[in-house]
């Protein structure tokens, strides 16, 4: 169990291999497969945190045999037995997404084209996000979503007969993006979705590795088309997780910038939809190599990724890397306090509708700790390097931004207090152990 309050103090070295939390994004999928295949699906190494554990519990709700195992390194084995999409029930109860928008986004996608109603609910920073992106496109494909201007709760009434819809989603989403793509499973003919800037693929790749056929292709101004026919059955599959490459991005950040450091973390994902954090950090000279390039069975590539000490180089991002990196944003901000130059994030506006404004919060946060940063807009300017200064800091219950200032806390002076530290169990709950264990 994580305190709400936690103390970090510099650390004179880090040293040590890490083993991370399955990938959420994967993690949710793996389940959300599980319940619409006929049969059993068996997950390995998912993540335990509590968003994850979230759509676990909706899973189950809807009418599957869900078995947690006893995973390793804090991930958990789950055992799905569904009887596919035909035999889901209608739910006693609402479905609790907890915090979690993804598990909201994509089970409304599902819902959608499922003859039943159901509503999706979520604690009280989720009911505050904004769910109209997903709504509106899923209405046009003729299911009946009721939500207080667009928000949480949901109450949807689903139709085993939806229209397939060719839309362009007007802010690049993945989640809105699989949400219009699992709807499609249940429409009759191609549903189409448009992306003026390509966002990560977990999704389409997960569904080829179930038996969906899956096209896609570039715009040729970065942008892609992604299409499926319906209606398509999901078949069962075994799938092992790859370790979150957003929770090694923490710890690629803490190897860059402290000055006597050394980690190992085995099996990351490196799907090349969602590595931008990792070119992100080698192209401002971060020392990563990549070894042992492999596959998760499912899609999923993955590799071992060492990580030291380095010098780095401001470095502009621009707003189409923006969104290929938006959940490590907080974390390349710290990145940014301590290279040499003057950082530009554009295009940073999405982060405002996360867990918390991350803008505000990391601009604040940072700050505090003796950091050069500002806001202008969507963007942010950070000016490096500069020393940090231990400081009490407010993650605004928000897991990216409690995880950017702990790592921030192994390197500056005096000692660094996060106030909401209990929001890592979101999506990293050994967090704070691995940070003890490296640590010196």
């Amino acid at each position: 169990m994580v305190p709400a309050e936690v103390r970090v103090d510099r650390a004179a070295r880090l040293r040590g291999d890490l083993v991370l939390p399955g990938d959420k994004s994967v993690s949710h999928r793996a389940l959300m497969f599980a319940l619409l295949a006929d049969g059993v699906s068996r997950i390995t190494g998912a993540g335990d945190g509590a968003d994850v554990r979230s759509t676990a519990g909706i899973v189950q709700a809807l009418g599957a045999e869900v078995t947690r195992g006893s995973g390793t390194a804090g991930n958990v084995d789950y055992v799905v037995r569904s009887g596919g999409a035909s035999g889901i029930r209608e739910p006693a109860d609402s479905l609790d997404c907890g915090n979690s928008g993804t598990t909201m986004r994509l089970f409304a996608g599902i819902l959608a084209g499922l003859p039943v109603r159901a509503v999706l609910d979520g604690d009280a920073s989720l009911r505050g996000r904004p769910m109209a992106r997903v709504v509106e496109p899923l209405r046009a494909m003729g299911a009946e979503i009721d939500g207080d201007s667009g928000r949480p709760p949901l109450r949807i009434s689903g139709s085993a007969n939806l229209r397939a819809i060719d839309y362009a989603t007007p802010t690049p989403s993945a989640q809105v993006k699989s949400a219009i793509l699992l709807a499609g499973l249940a429409a009759n003919g191609a549903t189409r979705v448009r992306e003026s800037v390509t966002t990560r693929d977990h999704t389409e790749r997960m569904l080829l590795a179930r038996g969906v056929l899956v096209r896609s292709h570039g715009t040729g101004m970065g942008g892609s088309v992604v299409e499926l026919d319906g209606p398509a059955v999901v078949a069962a599959v075994d799938q092992t997780v790859p370790g979150d490459v957003s929770a090694a991005a923490f710890w690629l950040v803490a190897a860059a910038i402290h000055s006597n450091a050394e980690l190992r973390l085995a099996g990351v994902g490196v799907n090349p939809s969602r590595r931008a954090v990792i070119d992100l950090l080698v192209r401002m000279g971060a020392s990563i190599e990549e070894r042992g390039a492999d596959d998760d069975g499912a899609g999923e590539p993955l590799a071992e990724l060492r990580a030291e000490t380095s010098d780095l180089e401001a470095t502009e991002i621009s707003a189409a890397e923006t969104v290929a990196a938006i959940d490590e944003i907080p974390v390349l901000c710290l990145a940014a306090t301590q290279a040499c130059g003057t950082t530009v994030i554009r295009g940073a506006g999405e982060l405002r509708h996360k867990e918390s404004d991350r803008i505000a919060g990391i601009v604040d946060g940072l700050s505090r700790l003796g950091a050069k940063i500002t806001a202008n807009g969507d963007d942010i300017v950070i000016d490096g390097p500069t020393e940090l200064h231990g400081a009490p800091v407010d993650s605004l219950g928000d897991h990216r931004l409690a995880l950017t200032f702990a790592i921030a806390g192994l390197i500056a002076t005096g000692t660094t207090t996060i106030r909401g530290a209990a929001s890592v169990a979101i999506s990293y709950p050994t967090f704070f152990a691995d940070l003890e264990r490296i640590r010196s």
